[in-house]
This record gives structure tokens, C-alpha cells and sequence, in this order.
């Protein structure tokens, strides 16, 4: 199904764009990325359902950059 090939090349490219956030020194608050790792598992619970599995892989990764996000606020 090409949606699936579309939406996780979405997701990987969108956690590409999160590496400079990961490695630098600037950092989004960590509620912001609490909610946004959240709803992405809610997103990829309902890519599950639709049987999107590359889509729901993605997104997993995507939301546990965003929580790592979280947790490297949380350290400082």
C-alpha cells in the first residue's frame, strides 16, 4: 500500500529533523514533548489497526525520539 511507504518516510524524515534537537544544546520544553511523543503512539495505534505496519514503526521511533527529548530536559 503506497500510504504506508508515504506516511513512514514522513515519520523518518521528521526524525531526522529532531537529531539537531538531540544533540544540541537548545531543547523543547518537556511537556510539549510528552504530548507530542503521546499523541504519535496514539497515531501509530490507529496505523496498526489499518494494518500500516511500516507507518507504525516509524512512528514508534519518532515518538521515542520525542521522549527522549523529554528525558534529557528532565536531567538538566
Amino acid at each position: 500500500m503506497w500510504q504506508d511507504w508515504v506516511l513512514m518516510i514522513g515519520g523518518f524524515l521528521f526524525t531526522i529533523a529532531l537529531l539537531p534537537s538531540i544533540f544540541g544544546k537548545r531543547k523543547p520544553e518537556r511537556l510539549s514533548s510528552i504530548i507530542t511523543g503521546s499523541i504519535l503512539l496514539t497515531f501509530g495505534f490507529t496505523y496498526a489497526t489499518l494494518g500500516l505496519w511500516k507507518s507504525l514503526a516509524m512512528t514508534i521511533v519518532c515518538a521515542g525520539v520525542w521522549f527522549i527529548l523529554a528525558i534529557q530536559v528532565s536531567r538538566r
